[in-house]
């Protein structure tokens, strides 16, 4: 079984490296196209080469400076997202902000909320959650971002509405279920469905969780006593 990881591991290395290739290849063809450089920055990302994919899209943004403001955005977004990805959380919140493009703008919002909720900043996170909701019809990441949220600040009941929400909508999203099923438990809800279809949809998030699931359970004590 561990030889079968390691096998599958090298042929995903295998994979990312000639995919960082041939897109090297596309930039040095066409060095003038931004987006290339935008998609080699993900791939990097993806690999968590975050050192080089900042680099190279600093370096894109000294190409593409005086380019329009939706291709600098782009660019300014990737950057952002290279930091959330290494978790410089204060370094992503930096430059989402500095997003105008109405095309990028809600999308930056977004990920200023998730930026503020890894930081536990709940309420500038739901303040943000709360304008990208407004910008738009409800997306099922920003219902669970929003339920994210007022789990963290103990609004349990609007919680578990949210969340609903989501699941309404992506029913095999395994955080939303894990959370929904915290919800349920405080609310004395039938919980294990959730928690069940949490562990089978997406087993690490459950594992990841369980310190949740602990803190949780020792509040329904507490409030036993």
């Amino acid at each position: 079984m561990t030889e079968n990881k390691t096998t599958k591991r090298e042929q995903q290395t295998q994979k990312m490296n000639q995919l960082v290739h041939e897109l090297v290849q596309k930039i040095d063809r066409n060095p003038e196209e931004p987006q290339n450089y935008y998609d080699l920055a993900t791939v990097l990302v993806d690999g968590n080469d975050y050192e080089q994919a900042e680099e190279l899209l600093m370096k894109a943004l000294g190409l593409f400076d005086n380019d329009e403001v939706t291709v600098k955005d782009k660019l300014i977004y990737g950057l952002a997202n290279v930091y959330y990805a290494a978790e410089e959380y204060p370094k992503a919140i930096q430059w989402f902000e500095k997003i105008t493009s109405q095309q990028l703008k809600t999308d930056a919002y977004l990920m200023l909320a998730q930026s503020y909720l890894a930081l536990g900043d709940n309420k500038r996170s739901m303040a943000f959650a709360l304008t990208a909701q407004g910008k738009q019809i409800m997306k099922p990441e920003i219902s669970n971002l929003i339920g994210d949220n007022l789990l963290a600040l103990g609004d349990f009941e609007q919680a578990g509405s949210f969340y609903d929400q989501t699941l309404a909508v992506d029913p095999d999203n395994g955080p939303a279920n894990f959370n929904r099923g915290l919800v349920a438990m405080v609310q004395a809800e039938p919980y294990a469905i959730y928690f069940d279809k949490a562990k089978k949809t997406d087993p690490d998030y459950f594992q990841k969780s369980q310190q949740k699931l602990t803190d949780i359970e020792k509040f329904l004590k507490t409030k036993q006593e």
